[in-house]
């Protein structure tokens, strides 16, 4: 386990001695609807009561990025290079938000790919929530990520 040292005490890695590399990151999290919350959804061009749902989420989504080493314990200070966010409906009642992070440094980004999209999808919730507390969050999960050790999947797009 990495994130243990010697003495099995939790321990941030030590990346001093990797290369900077260009790195990056994408990651979703989906967002169900009940079938007349997508429909009302669709029918306000993604309104709510409370405002512009995906320029929220973005906004939301993007705070959390640059944010990720204050949430999880183990995370590095990046200075992120990009952060892009796509939001599409996929099917009648599925929403389907993609964050892609690139950085160059020395460790990677799936992590703040992953809490982008995740808390993007928060942001639907809480801004659809009037709506339905039937709204189901998920799957999230790393869709690629390329630099460092190895690459895993696929990258949608540039940040």
């Amino acid at each position: 386990m990495t994130h243990l040292d010697a003495d099995g005490r939790p321990a941030m890695v030590d990346v001093s001695a990797k290369a900077v590399t260009a790195r990056a990151a994408t990651a979703e999290c989906r967002v169900k609807f009940p079938a007349a919350v997508a429909a009302q959804l669709r029918k306000n061009g993604l309104k709510s009561a409370k405002g512009g749902v995906v320029d929220t989420a973005i906004v939301a989504g993007t705070l959390a990025v640059k944010r990720t080493h204050e949430l999880i314990p183990f995370c590095h200070p990046l200075p992120i290079d990009g952060i892009r966010f796509v939001v599409d409906w996929r099917g009648e009642r599925e929403l389907e938000i993609v964050c892609t992070v690139t950085v160059t440094h020395r460790t990677g980004v799936e992590m703040e790919a992953l809490t982008g999209a995740t808390v993007a999808a928060l942001t639907v919730y809480d801004m659809c929530k009037a709506l339905s507390h039937a709204i189901v969050l998920g799957p999230a999960k790393l869709r690629g990520k390329r630099g460092g050790k190895r690459d895993f999947g696929d990258i949608a797009g540039k940040a």
